[in-house]
């Protein structure tokens, strides 16, 4: 059974992409990593340019969800760098100051075989713009995937969480790239230091598998939680997902959907566990014990949104997550086995 929501055509417009709203006091989520365009060559030789970037989808789906979002990220301004922005403030998403200052907005080609599947060659400059901070009131702060590897902007990502964490839950998806971050023996101990101060980890089964090859998904995401979050979730693409806790597990079964592709299913999943935590109010380092303590019932609510969020967004093309009037006025997805 397929399900399919039509993308609403009404747009929020930001009247400045480079500079938070005049009232930075109001609580909001801070989303730190890469933006980017996607140039995507098919076998019949077609070249679509998409707006794209793991941190950058996560920004999309919170602004798509009714949040206040920031992004700190690294943009050229230039003609893709325009095409990104335009993406991002058709969401309701605000640019850091600074986030604009790049010589040149970072391009990732991905040449698609007979079978879809697809290589990728990146062209890519990360670095967080100098000055970039969370304010005391940011409730969370998101990173993850190139930003949170590649140097020179990884170190300085580190830097800015450390610095944010007294006060904002931190957030962290590792959404590999292996062709640009070489050899998992040598990711793994950044990734592990990230998640040893992030209070919520998601990751997918197929991360997992590329950074500990062999090993049971849910034994490194229990290995993961003793580090020090509170939370770890582990995505499994048609089967669902997995949130580990002090509380114990709590799975939630996939819905069933006609799937168009998978681009930005994950980060779609992320930014509605962010949009969750904030509707539950475990946002905040001042809510950190009691997202410790959240308990078996809240967790299954949260996963059952993400999974309905990420649902959505794999039943149209591209990183096209919904929009909050979307979901509020969708018929129930049917589970699978339902």
């Amino acid at each position: 059974m397929g399900f399919n929501v039509p993308m609403a055509q009404t747009d929020i417009v930001v009247t400045r992409s480079d500079s938070p709203p005049a009232d930075d006091r109001r609580p909001h989520v801070v989303v730190v990593g890469e933006a980017l365009l996607d140039v995507v060559h098919r076998v019949d030789g077609s070249v679509d340019e998409l707006p794209g970037g793991s941190p950058a989808n996560v920004a999309l789906t919170l602004g798509r969800l009714d949040r206040d979002v920031r992004l700190v990220t690294w943009l050229g301004a230039d003609g893709r760098g325009s095409a990104v922005r335009t993406w991002l403030e058709g969401s309701g998403v605000l640019l850091a100051p600074g986030s604009t200052d790049a010589p040149a907005t970072s391009v990732a080609v991905a040449r698609l075989d007979e079978h879809g599947a697809a290589t990728y060659e990146f062209r890519l400059d990360w670095r967080v713009p100098t000055g970039a901070a969370a304010s005391p009131d940011a409730l969370a702060v998101h990173t993850g995937s190139i930003a949170a590897v590649v140097e020179p902007g990884a170190s300085a990502v580190r830097d800015l969480v450390r610095t944010a964490r007294p006060t904002a839950t931190i957030t962290y998806d590792p959404n590999v790239r292996p062709d640009l971050m070489g050899d998992p023996a040598d990711v793994r101990p950044t990734v592990e230091e990230l998640v040893s101060l992030a209070d919520v980890v998601k990751v997918s089964d197929e991360d997992l598998g590329w950074l500990a090859p062999g090993a049971d998904p849910l034994v490194v995401a229990r290995s993961w939680l003793g580090l020090g979050p509170a939370l770890v979730v582990v995505t499994l693409g048609g089967e669902g997902a997995v949130a580990v806790s002090a509380a114990g597990e709590r799975r939630a079964v996939a819905p069933r959907v006609e799937v168009v592709d998978t681009v930005g299913a994950g980060d779609s999943f992320m930014g509605a566990l962010v949009d969750g935590l904030w509707a539950a109010d475990l946002l905040g380092g001042a809510r950190r014990d009691a997202l410790r303590e959240v308990d078996g019932a809240t967790l299954g609510r949260l996963l059952d949104h993400c999974v309905a969020v990420a649902a959505v967004t794999v039943s149209r093309a591209g990183a096209n997550p919904p929009r909050r009037a979307e979901l509020d006025a969708a018929p129930p997805i049917p589970r699978q086995g339902a």
